[in-house]
């Protein structure tokens, strides 16, 4: 589940809000967006309220009607529309059951197979005593493997209303389907966030770069898991050494090499040299360059690269803005669900150095914040195995 947002030119707080809940023991994955009535400060507040709301009331199974009522009964109403602060879109699966789409105000979902659109398995319409003009749609789709499902604020469906004229109701949901459709033909695999992102930047593109209204696009994406696996530091035993060394058997785009001293054990043990290029040196940057092992996987310095990776975590900073080698594993890293983490436990005598930077801390506690990072705010399963 990835999402690509874009705030409305000129505001400082994003209208829009999407949160992602993950609930491990049922394996059940819950989404949701909401849209608030107008931009900015006031905008953000009433749709961080209402995500707030759908999570808790999604995640304690209570029935919709009653979920759907507590909400519309907190937000306030618009003196001069007479609508509601807040429109929503909640997402709810559970592996091995149907999906539960659930509709207030924003435009219709997508389910794509392959290019295929395919419609919900059931659907219905819940009105409200309370509310009897907001009706809220419900409903179920039959998600299998290889399947997306893609919602988004009317700041994508109606980019280019009243600008274009090709577009004289902007892009709609037609146009966002169609794009989707022509992504997936083009790249099948493309992950959540890519499509997300491209989906997003799309619809500002259509108003040449100006932001008319909030924008954000969820993509949820079924398919088994991408694993990365990140080897570093030396096994705390010699005589580990070649089995540690098998542990990068995932294939180039999936591992990682980090330090000097567990590069030169894969290359004793597996025969294969790392190779660095001029270009590479030349587009290090603030970092040691990227070196790469043929048949195993990219190779980086460690602790000064892990410390990068982790501050551009925590802050969440873009990978681009990062060099070279932090930005590799960056990248890999939002490409994989699942990230495991062969660290050597073997003290390196040069970090006991009294005379070292005090922020160069301990590879052992920087890899266990970084796996932090990753499990609470991108929502990625971590293994830690220790040699």
């Amino acid at each position: 589940m990835e999402c690509a947002q874009f705030t409305k030119t000129g505001q400082a707080a994003c209208g829009d809000d999407v949160r992602f809940l993950t609930v491990e023991k049922e394996n059940r994955y819950i989404a949701a967006l909401s849209d608030g009535l107008g931009s900015g400060v006031k905008a953000h507040v009433l749709s961080n309220m209402t995500t707030t709301m759908a999570l808790r009331f999604l995640q304690s199974n209570l029935p919709t009607l009653e979920s759907v009522e507590i909400i519309m009964d907190s937000l306030p109403v618009c003196e001069v529309r007479k609508i509601s602060y807040a429109t929503f879109t909640l997402f709810d699966f559970a592996l091995g059951g149907f999906a539960k789409i659930l509709e207030m105000g924003n435009p219709g979902y997508i389910h794509l197979r392959g290019t295929d659109e395919i419609k919900p398995v059931s659907e219905r319409k819940v009105l409200s005593a309370h509310w009897p003009d907001r009706g809220v749609r419900e409903c179920e789709a039959d998600l299998r493997a290889g399947d997306r499902i893609i919602f988004c604020s009317d700041g994508v469906t109606q980019a280019g209303l009243g600008e274009r004229r090709d577009m004289k109701l902007g892009w709609r949901r037609s146009g966002v389907l169609k794009f989707a459709q022509e992504k997936i033909a083009a790249d099948p695999g493309i992950s959540a966030r890519d499509l997300s992102q491209q989906i997003a930047a799309t619809s500002v593109a259509i108003t040449h770069g100006v932001c008319r209204d909030d924008v954000s696009c969820v993509v949820v994406y079924l398919r088994h898991p991408r694993v990365m696996r990140i080897l570093t530091g030396p096994p705390f035993r010699k005589e580990n050494d070649a089995e540690y060394a098998r542990q990068a058997n995932l294939g180039e785009d999936h591992v990682v090499i980090c330090g000097g001293t567990t590069a030169n054990i894969l290359e004793r043990e597996l025969g294969t040299p790392v190779k660095i290029t001029l270009a590479d040196m030349r587009a290090a940057g603030a970092l040691p360059p990227v070196g790469r092992v043929a048949g195993v996987g990219l190779a980086t310095e460690g602790i000064l690269t892990l410390g990068r990776v982790l501050s551009a975590l925590e802050e969440r900073r873009p990978p681009e803005r990062e060099p070279a080698a932090a930005r590799a594993i960056l990248e890999r890293m939002m490409g994989h669900d699942r990230i495991e983490f062969v660290v050597g436990t073997k003290v390196n005598e040069c970090h006991q150095d009294p005379n070292i930077p005090q922020d160069l801390e301990l590879r052992r506690s920087v890899i266990r914040r970084i796996a932090s990072v990753l499990e609470k705010d991108y929502r990625k399963i971590v293994k830690l195995n220790f040699y």
